[in-house]
């Protein structure tokens, strides 16, 4: 049960982990199935959709009809379904400022229409608070008894959200003994995070070293985990490695094999220093993401100033987020014409074209569960500079520690800008640069190993 799932709707990491790791555990002796809202959205707008239940819920004294929908296709690989609840889920955004309701509807739909199987799942597996509330429905909730002996998993993307919302609201939730109502607080709100922590047999992170910091810096929750560590163990995710594929990749200008990685991304670096004026014989850094706190990204303009006025360098940016932060970004293209540029928003051409074609990859994250996009670097050859935290201290191994690519201790300017200047002393030097790109691309981090942890872990439940 997830809110997200590429490619039908995305918002982070988490829709890629969704999209993809079904699709890897149907290779094995797992059947593997999705339920998430139906939205409003190009997708759903673009497919055909059959109904496979329909029904009504109540939500406190609301009662609202819902659908359970299939997709006629197969556009995913692997079975998918969809709660369709007219003017609560299906609308054109994933989030919004109040989700409380909308989430919980979803949750009481899915759970509903599973007590109609006839075959009942042998697991039920939860991503982050959106589905938060389910855990503890099928422990505590007298409606949902007869599935209260399926393991449930857990699986936190991102500590730092955790749904929030007043007591107030408790009625909404279907009936169970008030007795228990401290499973659902948490510093005096009904947490769906920490409730699912408290409820979920097993809980997981998207990282062995995210599942360490947690235990130290969890907005909160810290002592929780700490007290629930016996049932809680990080698995790191993978890539969807059929998506991202520099050989068959068809948002990139020219497609390579590890054999040909110099010419192939030369071809795609040409595209982008056309594109955005810049130099295409200076090694060229990039950053794609959020521009928040979470990504260091009010660092980046004072790095960027920096290490433009010091090295013999181009910089690209691809990203949104604070618009203070982007408006100095956007500052910057005056003062350093020819060397820097960046596009406010996202592209995912353009995000796919700068991981085939930049040479290095700047991930300055102050909290960062597993990360996604250092993989993907690796996978088509773009070396990453990554702060030592979570996934991506679990991932890239400096340099000079017989490794692969540069990492700093903090999110500090003076640190991010010296990691840069090691790499372009790297960059000065073709032949050691170009047999590292090689390297780097020999790494899998493909879905296999994870998804069969994953497995094994349901294994161990049933």
């Amino acid at each position: 049960m997830s809110a997200e799932c590429y490619p039908i709707a995305k918002v982070g990491g988490l829709a890629d982990v969704v999209g993809a790791l079904p699709k890897y555990q149907s290779n094995s002796d797992r059947t593997s199935e999705v339920i998430m809202p139906f939205y409003d959205n190009k997708f759903t707008q673009s497919h055909e959709f059959s109904t496979a239940y329909n029904s009504t819920l109540e939500l406190g004294r609301e009662s609202y009809n819902f659908k359970i929908l299939t997709l006629d296709n197969n556009a995913v690989g692997f079975d998918i379904y969809f709660v369709k609840i007219i003017n609560l889920l299906t609308v054109d955004y994933v989030y919004s400022y109040d989700d409380a309701n909308r989430f919980l509807a979803f949750q009481i739909a899915a759970l509903d229409w599973i007590l109609t199987w006839k075959e009942k799942p042998t697991i039920i597996h939860c991503h982050d608070h959106h589905a938060g509330l389910t855990p503890f429905m099928l422990q505590e909730s007298y409606k949902y008894e007869s599935l209260n002996k399926i393991p449930v998993i857990l699986t936190i993307h991102n500590a730092q959200y955790q749904g929030s919302f007043s007591h107030d609201k408790v009625g909404l939730i279907p009936a169970f003994n008030f007795e228990n109502i401290g499973l659902l607080d948490w510093s005096g709100m009904i947490n769906p995070l920490s409730a699912a922590i408290k409820c979920a047999w097993k809980v997981t992170t998207v990282s062995p070293s995210y599942m360490e910091e947690l235990k130290i810096k969890a907005n909160g929750l810290e002592d929780l985990l700490v007290a629930e560590s016996h049932k809680c163990v990080g698995i790191l995710n993978g890539i969807d490695s059929e998506v991202w594929n520099p050989e068959t990749d068809h948002y990139i200008v020219k497609n390579f094999k590890k054999s040909a990685v110099a010419s192939g991304r030369k071809g795609n670096k040409e595209w982008l220093c056309k594109e955005f004026n810049l130099d295409l014989n200076k090694p060229l850094f990039a950053f794609i993401g959020r521009l928040v706190g979470e990504k260091g990204a009010e660092l980046l303009p004072e790095v960027f100033q920096k290490a433009l006025q010091k090295e013999n360098i181009s910089v690209l940016l691809l990203g949104s987020g604070h618009e203070e932060v982007e408006s100095q970004l956007e500052s910057l293209k005056t003062e350093f014409e020819g060397t820097y540029n960046a596009f406010i928003g996202y592209d995912e051409k353009i995000s796919h074209i700068i991981y085939a074609g930049a040479d290095y990859l700047l991930m300055p994250s102050r909290i960062e569960p597993c990360g996604l996009n250092q993989m993907y670097a690796l996978r088509y050859g773009l070396i990453p500079i990554v702060r030592k935290t979570g996934g991506l201290k679990d991932t890239i191994i400096d340099i000079s520690e017989d490794g692969f690519g540069f990492t700093h201790k903090d999110v500090e300017i003076d640190q991010i800008v010296n990691a840069i200047e090691r790499a372009t002393l790297l960059y000065q030097d073709k032949t050691a640069f170009n047999k590292n790109r090689k390297r780097i691309m020999s790494i899998d981090h493909s879905w296999n190993a994870s998804a069969q942890e994953y497995i094994n872990l349901y294994n161990s439940l049933n």
